[in-house]
């Protein structure tokens, strides 16, 4: 090793030098490692902080996560409720709840689902009118069809309550017309079997009417050949001649006085039936006023049968109405029974109806 490179033998001067040299070198390394440790403690810095905000923006997005649950629940409660009372608030409500919703598939099927309850509500309302429509004119079988059809569109789980109601109304409503169609026939039959009846027994009087019209008249005229016989009689028992012309202008005298005007005064024979049918007008007139007697039967007016249509709760007639027809009385009996009034009394009482002849 070579001595001058040994510290031992520098001069005082290459000690100055050589301390001098040896203090840069050691602030040197001093410098290189503060920055270093700074960089370090930099770098720690940042690494904190990238920390601290991938921890905030978890924490951020888990609150957002939750926040989305929580209206998702909330969506889903108000669509429970409108879906099970389907009135326009709570509808309304569950609109107003999905807004908040952020998932994009799950808004899609909550709106659907609200679409689903608009279009049932239509369905539901559309049904009840039909069937109202119906109860009001139980006759009508298009309208029992039109019903009907809207009553099978009640598809939904949550229709099926008011679906049962409505086909039960149906079925009632169905049922009082058929019951009210066949009584209307058997009536009519009725009706007609009695107008045949009368008709035959009309024409039954008339021929017997007729029948002793004609031995009236017969009568009348055997009573006037037995006048006229004791006319003839009378005047031949005086056996005188001038006994017997006296009789016949006796005869002649009383038809000039009874019939005067008549062509046949002058004839005795005349004259003879003329008193003969004096003598027989009161016959005549008793047979007229028999026969003014039928005659006034038959132009009085036949009787004119009414309907009495009723109504009654708990076996007392609450409602009646004097009808001229079945049908008049059939159609005010349905109205009465399809009132709102009858129908609130219905769950409670017993309801029934008739139809009398007056």
């Amino acid at each position: 090793m070579n001595k001058n490179f040994s510290p031992l033998n520098w001069t005082k001067k290459q000690q100055i030098i050589g301390g001098a040299v040896a203090i840069v070198l050691i602030g040197g390394v001093t410098t290189g490692i503060v920055n270093h440790t700074n960089h370090q403690a930099k770098e720690r810095k940042i690494e904190a902080l990238k920390n601290k905000k991938i921890k905030l923006c978890k924490a951020r997005a888990e609150k957002a996560k939750q926040l989305e649950k929580s209206n998702e629940a909330d969506s889903k409660k108000l669509l429970d409720i409108a879906e099970k009372t389907p009135t326009d608030k709570n509808i309304k409500l569950a609109e107003d709840s999905i807004l908040k919703v952020k998932n994009a598939e799950v808004k899609k099927a909550f709106d659907n689902q609200v679409v689903g309850i608009k279009n049932r509500v239509k369905l539901e309302t559309e049904a009840k009118t039909a069937v109202s429509n119906y109860q009001k004119d139980a006759m009508n079988q298009d309208k029992y069809k039109i019903a009907q059809q809207a009553v099978n569109k009640l598809t939904s789980s949550y229709s099926k309550g008011l679906k049962d109601t409505l086909n039960k109304q149906l079925a009632t409503s169905k049922k009082q017309a058929d019951d009210a169609t066949k009584a209307q026939q058997a009536k009519s039959a009725s009706d007609s079997k009695t107008k045949v009846t009368n008709t035959n027994k009309e024409q039954s009087d008339s021929t017997e009417n007729a029948i002793n019209n004609s031995n009236n008249a017969n009568t009348v005229t055997d009573s006037q050949s037995t006048v006229n016989n004791d006319v003839a009689s009378g005047s031949n028992s005086y056996g005188g001649g001038s006994q017997n012309n006296y009789s016949q202008s006796g005869s002649n005298t009383s038809q000039n006085n009874t019939n005067s005007g008549s062509s046949n005064q002058g004839q005795g024979n005349s004259g003879q039936n003329n008193s003969n049918s004096n003598t027989n007008t009161g016959g005549n007139g008793s047979n007229s006023n028999n026969n003014s007697s039928n005659g006034e039967n038959s132009s009085q007016p036949s009787h004119v049968t009414k309907y009495l249509a009723w109504v009654s709760v708990d076996g007392v007639r609450t409602y009646t109405q004097l009808c001229n027809s079945v049908a008049e009385a059939n159609s005010w009996t349905y109205g009465i029974l399809h009132s709102q009034e009858i129908i609130n009394l219905s769950f409670d009482h017993t309801i029934g109806n008739g139809l009398d002849n007056v």
